[in-house]
């Protein structure tokens, strides 16, 4: 019962309002080609013919052609098709290569990348994978720094203050909710405690099984190899909660038990070079 109470006051640090805010954004996106064969391609690839077709209508209603009368007199991005000298701070569309186009468009702007994955869909993959491996990161390295008292808490690159959370479980169960707002912003799909109650139930219950593994590791030895599993473990049991979301939010189902497995061992690899990565450079700091 103490930990389910630590959960709640971790939660109510969280508020879907803002995700939601921030994925619905209306995106006005302007289009330059040199003939309606490039502008046609240019939309076909960011509102693909296989959409519905009433939300095939929405996302063209957000692409506007130069040549187009009416159009906005701001755009949140320009695309040019490849053949043309694009204007500064525009992206050109490599019709060769579009996932260029998106890699490049994310690296530059990834204050969009939300509202992007919910309204583009050849952005949904990219946006979510990084929402994966970023909040998987930051679990990993609020386990090493909460192990670590001569840390300074200002140098962490977490999104709260360490001192506001009792245990590391809190934390980790508070933010693995956070990544499921935003890997629902990034799907299309509804965002907010009662949308979403069976997706928090299972990172609640979820939290019960990491505290138990996390038990039998070593932990709070300075700068110790201790560390580094109880990191990786945070880091992996985020992760697989987060390809269980994008699987469901995808296709209507999770992950089975089996594939759990193989995912996590995965991970678990992955996270504890994650780890190893994160404790070299905590040592920099504490020596600088």
């Amino acid at each position: 019962m103490s930990m389910l109470r630590e959960i709640k006051r971790a939660i109510s640090n969280l508020s879907p309002d803002e995700v939601r805010r921030t994925a619905d954004h209306q995106l006005a996106v302007g289009l330059v080609a040199t003939s309606a064969a490039g502008y046609t391609a240019i939309e076909n690839f960011l509102a693909p013919p296989e959409l519905s077709s009433d939300r095939r209508a929405d996302v063209l209603s957000m692409l506007h052609r130069a040549s187009d009368p009416g159009i906005p007199e701001r755009f949140d991005l320009v695309l040019y098709e490849h053949q043309l000298d694009r204007a500064e701070n525009a992206f050109t569309f490599y019709s060769y290569d579009p996932q260029r186009t998106v890699n490049e468009i994310l690296a530059e702007r990834n204050d969009l990348g939300l509202a992007l994955a919910r309204h583009l869909y050849p952005f949904r993959k990219p946006v979510v994978n990084e929402v994966m491996f970023s909040v998987s990161r930051e679990n990993a390295l609020f386990t090493l720094a909460t192990a670590l008292p001569n840390i300074v808490p200002s140098l962490i690159e977490l999104p709260w203050a360490i001192g506001e959370f009792a245990s590391d479980t809190a934390f980790l169960t508070m933010n693995q909710i956070r990544m499921a707002f935003l890997i629902a912003a990034a799907s299309d799909s509804p965002i907010g405690y009662r949308e979403q109650k069976a997706e928090i139930a299972s990172i609640v219950t979820g939290a019960f099984g990491f505290r138990a593994i996390a038990r039998e590791l070593v932990g709070k030895i300075p700068f110790g190899g201790g560390l580094i599993p109880k990191s990786a473990v945070a880091f992996a049991g985020t992760y697989v909660m987060g390809l269980t979301l994008e699987r469901y939010h995808r296709l209507g189902y999770g992950l089975t038990r089996e594939e759990r497995r193989v995912e996590y061992e995965k991970a678990l690899q992955h996270g504890k070079t994650v780890a190893e990565v994160l404790l070299a450079g905590m040592k920099k700091v504490d020596a600088a």
